[in-house]
């Protein structure tokens, strides 16, 4: 398992994770086998966003004698009522549900609080300025909380709440068709047919800028809807018109900037198994660029999806590296520290580049590859 460190909260996961919807309704024998695997992958960040109690239980079992092997990424605001998953705000629920969330996970603290489903901005002003986020504070002064996250499937929200300061990690729906989605408050018009009826053209620029934001803040991104649920990986159900494998929608969740896990969806144990093959997986089977560039209904072309296929450069330059420090300045409309930082120590910068051209001609995206060194030489001053 490769390792990534998420933004500046510190953490390292392993950068396949997985949500625990297979762990549903399953015997604690079988929740257990589960989390053998898990463990044995070294799938360490596990999405808890169900409240149901049983699973929490069964869940609490299985991690004794080795909690300190896995990251919880665990919810605020989900409480189970009448024998089903429900969302609230009310703080009493809210407090309740957190605390019977650790006697069942037999812990007394979660490395992520993640402050639960957030999709519209008075939603958003009302968990920042009100009782929720007060109590996710408290409990992460308490040591109960190493973490304050939230999750959203809106980019506005979600970047509001980046640039707030208030969250270190950021739960995120990325895939190949929800990218090219403008941000709203209804999270089915990301899947709507209709939405998807005329070609559409590259990354939405509100998507871009929110995945920028969070590398150059130190935000890191835990990947949920890496499938769309399943549908991406079938050609009839995918609204790109053609599938694409399991490998492809992971790799292209993890070169997303600020990413730090995928939290892979699993029905069964097979399914479980199958992503955390990914990590033993060929280059080619995990490239995505090929598929992407053929999909009948989208189109990329002219937007870098730091995919690699550009190198190698005969000047050793990391062009994909070099395109994604410089879009994070342009979105900034200033070089950040860090970022210069993270530039200066490549080994070779784009005032290198001999304009030989081999990267444009290797480039599925039709990339403007020289252009964009010139313009980072001059940026970074070398």
């Amino acid at each position: 398992m490769r390792y990534r460190t998420l933004g500046r909260s510190g953490l390292r996961v392993g950068e396949i994770g997985v949500g625990c919807e297979g762990f549903l309704e399953k015997s604690p024998e079988q929740v257990r086998e589960w989390l053998d695997v898990c463990e044995a992958a070294g799938a360490s960040c596990l999405d808890l966003y169900t409240p149901n109690p049983e699973f929490r239980s069964h869940l609490g079992q299985a991690l004794r004698g080795r909690r300190e092997k896995f990251v919880l990424q665990a919810h605020l605001c989900t409480i189970w009522k009448d024998g089903q998953y429900k969302r609230t705000r009310d703080i009493a629920g809210v407090r309740e549900g957190f605390e019977d969330q650790l006697r069942r996970l037999e812990t007394d603290h979660v490395e992520i609080g993640m402050i639960h489903y957030v999709d519209s901005l008075p939603d958003w002003e009302a968990v920042k300025e009100g009782p929720v986020m007060a109590y996710a504070q408290e409990r992460k002064a308490a040591g109960a909380i190493g973490c304050v996250g939230l999750s959203s499937h809106n980019p506005q929200v979600a970047r509001a709440a980046v640039e707030s300061g208030l969250i270190g990690v950021l739960m995120f729906s990325v895939n190949p068709c929800y990218d090219l989605q403008p941000a709203g408050e209804d999270v089915e018009e990301l899947w709507a047919p209709k939405n998807y009826a005329a070609p559409l053209l590259n990354m939405d620029p509100e998507r871009q800028a929110l995945y920028e934001a969070c590398q150059r803040l130190g935000v890191g991104i835990t990947v949920m809807k890496a499938f769309g649920g399943g549908d991406l990986l079938s050609g009839s159900l995918s609204p790109a018109g053609k599938a694409l494998t399991a490998f492809q929608c992971l790799q292209y969740a993890l070169d997303r900037p600020g990413v730090g896990c995928v939290m892979s969806g699993a029905r069964s144990l097979e399914e479980l198994k199958q992503s955390l093959a990914f990590e033993e997986a060929r280059p080619e089977e995990r490239d995505y660029a090929a598929a992407l560039a053929a999909l009948p209904k989208i189109s990329w072309k002219g937007h870098c999806m730091y995919c690699g296929h550009c190198a190698p450069c005969p000047k050793g330059i990391a062009v994909a590296d070099v395109t994604k420090f410089l879009n994070l300045s342009l979105a900034q409309g200033g070089v950040p520290e860090t970022v210069r930082e993270h530039y200066a120590a490549l080994p070779h910068g784009a005032g290198e580049c001999v304009r030989c051209g081999a990267c444009e001609t290797r480039c599925p995206f039709a990339v403007p590859v020289m252009e964009n060194m010139a313009r980072a030489a001059v940026l970074f001053g070398r």
